[in-house]
């Protein structure tokens, strides 16, 4: 089998390979710390280094196999590496980082077995725990229905709170309601609108809804048919929407005016039924023509278990069906949100698929929540593994407020958009004590276009933003800040702890960094801090050099009469052998009587026997002690480090040696291959 071994790079990127922290040697190694490959046959092996990105922690976050690891009782605690960024706690990179290594997402997901990389990853010792329960706080926006509550009226309110209804007052019932199963030490997020003035209420003079008579039409479709539709629209998705008229329902694909329509309008739509998806749908890029609004009601919902959502496909997809048309619906299950959401549903292996959720509608969903879900099932997507909803509600809350009744007085007040962090105690929600957080005219200032920091935002503007918020404080206070960042993929929740020393604001939290190594095997990644160094034979190959002048240099340094063993030029050393400048370990027992007088006494055999029991036992471990001085051992697993090398004797040989670390910095020689042919 043909092997193509780039040896000189193998050995430089095993190295790059040690366990733990990093090593002050690497940047003397420049260009030498690439990713090496061995092909052989059919696998590809790579040794790499890795640093974990902000998408990296949310990936690790989210994948199946980490959530099943943390369970329930870890589950914040998972979510809170996700959006901080760094390792705390229970969620240990030794127990989390293979699974990201697996996770089709990850870059190097593909490597074969006997790659190997070394992750480089951020963590944090000592972290309070309401760190990590902020960080993975639920989120809540102030709904219509809710200010409807606040002002006591479906039609004289403000969505907005105001003097007379302040949101200190207002939300802990709102949040009561509205988390009814809330456990104690559950924090949440509050999204609102406050003004600085109470509402007016006047009723209007005219009523402004004119008369409009629904066709009936959409109760018997048929593709490729001329329709005149006079419909009401009952939902909206960013695809288009439903339309509802006397007989019946139908989903309108991509009208011209799509991102103008709301709930209650009155449209006149003149176009050809089509189909896709096994669904009745109105051609794309009818003119929706919108003639009015009005209140509207949503049909009864029916109540749909497993058995009636694979009823619904296998009626749909049977051979000769006519395409479904939309059909309102409620029913249960858990979300799973990653860049698209899904609703798994217990005994059936469809799941349910929110189709073009705004991001009003994808707010109301949470990885891993139960939710019932409400809306109009449409169509039938990837052979039947999913079916398609325009949804309407999640957990009873409208996903878009439809259009208010003509008698509605709704005030529109200049109000500011506030963010706010509450915690419940087991009884009564409350705002979290000495605890800050950004809210909307925050980003604005520090010049962002969205809500939300990216890249060194955090750094550059956090402690000004506290300088500015907290003008009194006095050295040695603490203070919680919450703020959502961009990983560059997803936007994720931070929350971060300042210290004030009487002049700024720091991080109270020690992030530091670490790196480890994971070795795949049988089709798993572990994590393994054994290290396999390779020292190519010849002239000046850095790697070589470097370990092979310690050894020379602590020979020089250590061993009594040193010296004498060191050749003139300081790049040799005959009390083993080994020479930085030939990058090996040269055996001829006459280079070594020639250069020290103390051998003379002795046959070749024992100068040779003596100068590798030296080697193994002396100064490749001391050695090693100075190039790893982090190196570790590690509870459960032997850690080791492979010296691969090649020995002279007048020819050369390839030879390994194996070391155990036995201590922080410290090896033991365990084994090596040189003396086998003896």
């Amino acid at each position: 089998m043909k092997r193509i071994n780039r040896i000189a790079l193998a050995g430089v990127g095993a190295l790059a390979l040690s366990a733990c922290s990093e090593n002050a040697w690497n940047n003397e190694l420049d260009g030498y710390k690439d990713a090496i490959a061995e092909a052989d046959g059919t696998e590809f092996v790579e040794r790499l280094d890795y640093t974990l990105t902000s998408d990296d922690y949310a990936l690790l976050a989210k994948n199946s196999t980490n959530k099943t690891l943390a369970g329930s009782e870890n589950s914040a605690a998972l979510a809170a590496v996700g959006s901080q960024g760094y390792f705390a706690g229970a969620i240990t990179p030794e127990a989390y980082i293979p699974a990201l290594l697996s996770d089709v997402a990850f870059p190097y997901f593909t490597l074969d077995n006997g790659s190997a990389v070394n992750v480089t990853y951020r963590y944090a010792e000592a972290l309070p725990a309401e760190l990590t329960a902020m960080a993975a706080a639920s989120k809540l926006t102030i709904s219509d229905e809710d200010y409807q509550q606040v002002w006591g009226s479906d039609n004289d309110y403000t969505a907005s709170f105001a003097p007379s209804h302040t949101a200190a007052k207002e939300l802990p019932k709102l949040l009561k309601n509205a988390l009814p199963a809330a456990e104690a030490g559950q924090y949440v997020i509050v999204n609102y609108n406050t003004s600085d003035v109470d509402p007016v209420f006047t009723a209007p003079s005219t009523p402004d809804t004119p008369d409009f008579a629904l066709s009936s039409v959409l109760g018997s479709l048929a593709v490729d048919q001329a329709v005149d539709i006079n419909g009401l629209v009952m939902a909206t998705s960013t695809q288009g929407p439903i339309v509802t008229d006397a007989t019946g329902s139908v989903f309108v694909y991509a009208p011209a005016n799509n991102s103008d329509l709301k709930v209650g309008d009155q449209v006149v739509i003149s176009s050809t039924v089509s189909s896709y998806n096994y669904g009745f749908q109105i051609a794309k890029g009818a003119d929706a023509d919108v003639k009015g609004n009005q209140a509207v009601t949503y049909p009864e919902a029916a109540a749909w278990a497993a058995t009636d959502v694979d009823a619904f496909v296998a009626a749909g997809m049977a051979e000769g069906a006519s395409p479904v048309s939309p059909v309102y619906v409620k029913l249960s299950g858990k979300a799973i949100v990653t860049n698209y959401i899904n609703i798994s549903i217990d005994g059936t292996t469809v799941q349910l698929s929110p189709y073009g959720a705004s991001d009003e509608v994808k707010a109301l969903f949470t990885d891993g929540a139960d939710v019932t879900v409400e809306g109009y099932a449409m169509a039938i997507a990837s052979k039947g593994k999913y079916v398609n909803m325009i949804v309407t509600k999640v957990d009873g809350k409208t996903a878009k407020a439809a259009a208010k009744a003509p008698q509605s007085r709704v005030v529109e007040l200049a109000s500011t958009n506030e963010n706010a962090i509450y915690c419940y105690d087991g009884s009564a929600w409350a705002p979290v004590a000495s605890t800050l957080i950004l809210s909307h005219a925050d980003y604005q200032a520090m010049g962002q276009r969205y809500d939300n920091l990216s890249g060194e935002g955090p750094e550059l503007y956090l402690p000004t933003f506290m300088r500015n918020a907290l003008p009194y404080a006095q050295a040695g206070d603490i203070e919680y800040l919450v703020y959502y960042y961009y990983t560059g993929s997803a936007t994720v929740t931070r929350a971060e702890q300042y210290v004030f020393d009487g002049t700024v604001w720091t991080a109270g939290v020690d992030v530091k960094t670490a790196t480890l190594q994971f070795v795949k095997s049988k089709g798993v990644w572990n994590y393994d801090p054994s290290v396999t160094v390779t020292l190519p034979a010849g002239r000046g190959i850095a790697i070589s050099t470097l370990y092979f002048q310690t050894c020379v240099d602590w020979v020089k340094n250590n061993v009594p009469d040193g010296a004498a063993y060191v050749t003139s030029y300081g790049n040799n050393e005959y009390y083993c052998g080994t020479s930085a400048y030939q990058g090996n370990v040269d055996l001829r027992p006459s280079a070594a009587k020639t250069q020290y007088a103390g051998y003379d006494s002795m046959t070749d055999a024992e100068v040779v026997a003596l100068e590798k029991k030296r080697f193994d036992e002396e100064v490749m471990p001391a050695a090693l002690g100075i190039l790893h001085p982090d190196m570790a051992p590690v509870e459960g697993i032997d850690v080791t480090l492979t010296l691969n090398f090649v020995y002279y004797d007048g020819t050369s040989h390839d030879a390994t040696a194996v070391f155990k670390c036995v201590g922080k910095g410290k090896f033991e020689f365990v084994s090596d291959t040189w003396n086998d042919a003896e």
